[in-house]
């Protein structure tokens, strides 16, 4: 599932872009992408999409937009109330590659982690935190899963 985050967007104000580039990069990745949600910046709807999405049982649900400092981005504490093992090795990931282009990604403040046998993760809303967040699941999701699932750990 992807959750796009964005009073403006969700007001119709300018078109979500982070949402499709988030999707299409998943969907190259080989995930199946069964929901696509665009909710504005409130707690409340934000943790009923996320509440949906673990009801079904989906595995993976990736946000976008919200982790920033300003008073209306509350991704975070949205998301915080769903997560049972917090994966901050992920956001330190995201932040470590997004610095390397705008030193401004360290601000963000998403989070990662697991629900049950579903992965959690607040990308930044904009595009460049959506293309690095993409490289981040590329490189660390599979192993959560497997993980999940009773994987052996890697040695």
């Amino acid at each position: 599932m992807v959750l796009t985050i964005s009073d403006r967007a969700s007001a119709g104000i300018y078109q979500d872009e982070s949402g499709p580039l988030l999707s299409a990069g998943l969907s190259e990745q080989g995930y199946k992408v069964i929901q696509s949600v665009l909710v504005p910046d409130d707690v409340d709807k934000i943790s009923s999409a996320i509440s949906s999405a673990l009801a079904l049982e989906v595995r993976l649900i990736v946000t976008t937009g919200g982790t920033g400092i300003s008073e209306r981005d509350v991704t975070p504490e949205a998301t915080v109330q769903f997560i049972e093992k917090m994966l901050p090795g992920f956001s330190e990931a995201l932040r470590a590659l997004g610095r390397k282009v705008n030193a401004k990604s360290d601000l963000t403040r998403g989070l990662a982690g697991i629900n049950g046998k579903s992965l959690i993760i607040n990308l930044p809303g904009s595009l460049g935190g959506v293309r690095d967040g993409l490289v981040i699941i590329g490189a660390l999701a599979g192993h959560i899963f497997d993980q999940l699932d009773g994987g052996e750990h890697v040695k």
